[in-house]
């Protein structure tokens, strides 16, 4: 018989692995998983299992034939914001433009306003309820940007709550610095002027206070133009820290060339993605995270080319772009369903958007994303017949429990 010192042993479950082992949905015959220290140390079929001495203290879990998963990653969220621009949506719907709207005082810079007038403990008990939401839809990683200070101060500050978060609850949280999410007020008219300032003290400083897992900008006619993100990328580039770009959302600037030619982790949005920032993505292994609720809420109609990605063997990643003005989501099943609806994925697809392809959008494929040996023990468990189930229903959870480094949470 041989020894093992494992913590945990679930049997009789259906896996979706999410591994590419030429099977749907990564499926296997193995029914059993067992979990040693928060990392996943076996996985194999009931019937061997008598092969293996069990200590004494080895908890075994039932799963009743119900399907585990890898643990939702969400690789792209705005999730720490105060208050919301719920008036700004019923003015939209009366008729009234973006621009309109910004020019009394709404869009991003009224998120800018009420994040910079919070404190960091009222702003920790704002985004606290949208982060166990994103739990309760069976995500056990969650990516967290900046981006709604647009000073030293607030952007700090949000990085602390995003860490914070991590901190006090049973999810692994990585921090983005957005300082280049839009121009702030103080500095209309001197864009140069404010990316001089982001990348000589504002990523530098966060960096050295260890709250920079990512740096992230906006590559937009209303945000950043090709050269100023060139210049924050160049920045990142020498402090070591990864990539990622919102790129191609509203126009074609090509900032996701760019963002593959610095070796990014991800371009995200891509609606106006052209052919050759597909081909930059593939050649560099640059990951194309889409995000239908941003398309959905804002009602667009110029679809990402999700089938040129395809062709192009691009990995795609989903996320929920959880953020007060053009995504107010935090559900991985309601996009899921939007990518299927919309962007005609297929459920193994959005499935994979939020496992193997969101693990490798934030540059942890090695340890998250997929149920193998060695990997974290990240699991959901879910009351369903069929993983096509997760996309199929809109926006309902069915997650039975869910286990972060192998502990029920």
């Amino acid at each position: 018989m041989r020894e093992t010192s494992w913590d945990t042993v679930f049997m009789n479950a259906h896996l979706a692995t999410m591994a590419e082992n030429g099977q749907p949905y990564g499926k296997t015959d193995a029914d059993c998983i067992a979990v040693e220290q928060g990392r996943i140390a076996w996985i194999g079929s009931k019937s061997t299992l008598s092969a293996f001495n069990l200590p004494p203290n080895c908890q075994t879990v039932d799963v009743n034939q119900r399907w585990i998963t890898p643990g939702l990653i969400d690789c792209h969220t705005h999730l720490v914001y105060a208050g919301n621009r719920a008036e700004e949506f019923e003015m939209s719907l009366g008729g009234m433009s973006y621009a309109e709207i910004s020019e009394r005082g709404g869009g991003i810079l009224s998120t800018v306003l009420n994040t910079r007038a919070s404190t960091e403990d009222m702003l920790f008990a704002e985004s606290l309820p949208r982060l166990k939401e994103s739990m309760m839809g069976g995500v056990t990683t969650i990516e967290i940007k900046s981006g709604y200070g647009l000073d030293l101060e607030t952007e700090i500050k949000m990085l602390e709550v995003a860490k914070r978060l991590g901190k006090q609850n049973p999810i692994r949280v990585t921090k983005t610095f957005l300082g280049a999410h839009a121009l702030p007020p103080e500095f209309e008219g001197r864009s140069d002027e404010y990316m001089a300032k982001v990348c000589s003290e504002m990523l530098p400083t966060a960096h050295a206070l260890g709250l920079v897992d990512a740096v992230d900008g906006f590559c937009e006619k209303i945000a950043f133009n090709i050269d100023q993100i060139r210049s924050l990328f160049k920045t990142a580039e020498q402090l070591e820290i990864p990539i990622k770009l919102h790129a191609e959302q509203l126009s074609n600037l090509h900032g996701a060339e760019l963002a593959a030619n610095f070796g990014a982790l991800s371009a995200d949005h891509l609606e106006y993605l052209g052919e050759t920032g597909v081909k930059a993505l593939a050649k560099h292994g640059t990951v194309a995270v889409l995000l239908p609720g941003a398309f959905y809420f804002l009602r667009e109609s110029k679809l990402p080319p999700v089938e040129e990605l395809r062709i192009n063997n691009v990995p795609i990643a989903l996320a929920t772009d959880c953020n007060p003005g053009s995504s107010p989501i935090t559900s991985p099943q309601l996009v899921m369903n939007m990518a299927a609806i919309l962007f005609r994925m297929t459920p193994e697809e959005a499935l994979a958007g939020f496992t193997r392809n969101a693990a490798k959008a934030l540059g942890m494929l090695t340890k998250i994303g997929t149920l193998e040996v060695g990997k974290q023990a990240d699991f959901a468990i879910w009351n369903i017949k069929h993983p096509a189930e997760l996309t199929y229903h809109i926006g309902s959870a069915h997650l039975h429990q869910r286990y972060f480094a192998g502990k029920l949470t």
